[in-house]
């Protein structure tokens, strides 16, 4: 057990000393050696090198691969091959949520994009420019359009369909506020009506969603803390064994016993993450 540990300690040791300098590092150092005239490697520049090495292999590292990691390590200690297994099932479920907030974000940015659009356009009205004129400044200045931006400022800037390049654009998750904007522009257009005012009262629409939306995330922060607290209790757990000598690990990896309690337990923690999060979800979506 000892030397699995100690080797895989080296191995560990010289993949971060590998990725960290380099297949060049020899010929930096020789650089910095001619050009500097003395000794290379002994100055503060080589703490600020080493900083933004270990900064640019974490933002390398994405969560998910934080699951195999966790599983070696587990491996190593309780001498089983299980926890790496687990540590590789869990890639895909890790990744998935990684892509799912990284949707949210880019869905609320594109949000906040129209919102910013509409208002800026509003501006662009009240301040005596033409509609097609003034969709493409405000355009330019929001980035509200999305993917739809080239399409929408050619029918703005020549003459055509802009409600219908509008709605299309709507299609993209978080902009659905241009089909307020295709509408508002359609009446201006054929009734003659106030772009500004529909505007105004469109950006005011999509701001009080916003807020809506906001305020529900974080009446549910408390469920979400509870999703949390029951995803860190086994390693709680674990910790508690470890701390009154129990050895979990052995324990739960290598008698009969153990692999039932894991398997249940583990069958019921993912059951209960999976209901708590869906209640979430069921909440934010009503």
């Amino acid at each position: 057990m000892g030397e699995m540990s100690l080797g895989a300690a080296v191995v560990c040791l010289g993949a971060a000393v590998w990725m960290l300098g380099g297949r060049n590092s020899g010929a930096r150092r020789a650089q910095l050696l001619l050009a500097g005239g003395g000794v290379a490697g002994a100055g503060p520049s080589d703490w600020r090198h080493l900083a933004g090495e270990l900064r640019r292999l974490r933002g390398r590292l994405r969560a998910e691969w934080w699951a195999p990691t966790v599983g070696l390590l587990l491996g190593v200690l309780g001498s089983s091959v299980l926890p790496v297994v687990a540590g590789a099932a869990g890639v895909p479920l890790l990744r998935r949520v990684r892509l799912a907030r990284a949707a949210r974000r880019e869905r609320e940015r594109r949000a906040d994009a129209v919102i910013a659009l509409c208002g800026s356009l509003a501006g662009e009205v009240r301040a005596g420019r033409q509609p097609g004129e003034a969709l493409l400044r405000a355009a330019w200045d929001s980035g509200g359009l999305g993917e739809a931006q080239a399409a929408v400022l050619a029918a703005a800037r020549f003459g055509g369909d802009v409600p219908g390049a509008l709605a299309s654009g709507a299609r993209q998750s978080g902009a659905e506020g241009l089909l307020g904007l295709a509408a508002c522009w359609r009446v201006a257009v054929d009734q003659g009506a106030g772009l500004a005012a529909g505007l105004e009262r469109l950006e005011g629409a999509l701001r009080a969603q916003r807020d809506q939306r906001a305020d529900l995330r974080a009446q549910l922060a408390g469920a979400r803390s509870t999703v949390a607290m029951l995803a860190g209790l086994p390693v709680l757990g674990l910790l508690l064994g470890a701390a009154m000598g129990a050895d979990p690990l052995h324990v739960l990896l290598h008698t009969g016993a153990g692999l039932g309690c894991l398997v249940v337990g583990g069958g019921l923690e993912g059951l209960g993450m999976w209901w708590a999060l869906r209640i979430v979800r069921r909440a934010e979506a009503g």
